[in-house]
């Protein structure tokens, strides 16, 4: 999966996603203008490759949410943990209305899927996942991300969980460096609750891997792991649906070989897919080294990702659904103590 240029396709852009091993390309802020121009961008991309290659965006709300003019503000999740000490019946209720408010919109623009829901502990130690956290409580992130998935998956978008095993008990950025989380098996448990009750739900099709090396366990990365993938994920979880190796452009993977040589490293230790982003010079050489790779269970599992459904923006903006839930979460992120800039 990569990502474009800017706010059409160009014909470099065109090329790259001809290349046989790009399966998927991931739309940031720069990529939007308004809801039209990107609606016309996703349709460009659709229209390149039968079938088509599937479409995403980090979208989760706060301050990752990449497309925000004529869009819904959609809060950091974070303030549904806090809402949820005081009022759980109430947090799940708006849990739910996100998920639905955040798929309904991005499936009016064509888009697939949402890397969401975050369900790393917030552990107080992470800025990089911080307010994107739900709580510190795994049960509790476990309620609210079953009902922002089941909002997700009513408005025809699947949920992908992330950072598997967790990302929230260590300071450092994977963006900017290789975080080492240091704890035994016994304490990332806690962290992998969340997911245990929403795999053996149904409630999650796809799971991001953190790029974070838990040493007790294994001296790889969790993207590379076959032991996080295999053992944990696949094997003891039970996890059958798609597997994501984040971004391999972070600098928490620059260790672990080229572009190539990590891309393969995440194949092989079991993703179905990865991500090279923001730098097109390695994700082309990415792409042709790996052009003639195959894996038909990797092709069946993504499939279930591409979105179902799809209402014009118009009819949405005018249905009494999308007025309730659009309505109840403006009155509830209004209220002063909240403080959504912080």
């Amino acid at each position: 999966m990569l990502d474009v240029e800017g706010l059409a396709l160009t014909p470099a852009d065109r090329d790259l996603l001809r290349e046989p091993a790009v399966g998927g390309v991931i739309l940031f802020s720069r990529n939007y203008e308004s809801p039209d121009q990107v609606a016309d961008l996703v349709a460009e991309i659709r229209a390149l490759r039968s079938p088509p290659l599937l479409i995403a965006v980090d979208h989760e709300g706060g301050r990752v949410q990449r497309f925000r003019e004529g869009f819904s503000r959609i809060p950091a999740m974070r303030h549904l943990g806090i809402e949820y000490d005081s009022d759980p019946e109430s947090a799940t209720v708006l849990a739910r209305q996100c998920g639905w408010l955040i798929g309904s919109e991005l499936r009016a623009a064509g888009i697939d899927l949402c890397f969401a829901p975050c369900i790393d502990l917030d552990w107080g130690v992470s800025e990089v996942i911080g307010d994107r956290a739900f709580h510190r409580d795994p049960d509790i992130v476990a309620d609210l991300a079953a009902a922002f998935s089941r909002g997700l998956r009513s408005a025809g978008m699947a949920a992908v969980a992330k950072h598997f095993p967790g990302h929230g008990a260590v300071v450092a950025d994977s963006h900017l460096t290789l975080p080492v989380d240091r704890r035994e098996y016994g304490d990332v448990l806690d962290d992998m609750r969340p997911y245990e009750r929403l795999i053996g739900n149904g409630q999650v099709a796809g799971v991001m891997l953190a790029h974070v090396v838990y040493n007790e366990m294994d001296d790889l990365p969790a993207g590379f792991s076959s032991y996080w993938i295999g053992r944990e994920l696949r094997s003891r979880i039970g996890f059958d649906g798609a597997v994501f190796c984040d971004d391999l452009s972070m600098k928490a993977t620059e260790a672990y070989g080229s572009m190539r040589q990590r891309a393969k490293r995440a194949l092989d230790a079991g993703c179905d897919m990865v991500l090279v982003c923001n730098d097109r010079r390695r994700a082309e050489q990415a792409a042709q080294a790996l052009g003639d790779y195959s894996n038909p269970l990797s092709l069946v599992r993504l499939a279930r990702l591409h979105g179902t459904g799809h209402v014009l923006r118009e009819s949405l903006r005018a249905s009494e659904l999308w007025q309730q839930a659009n309505s109840a979460i403006s009155r509830w992120t209004e209220r002063p103590e909240l403080e959504l800039n912080a």
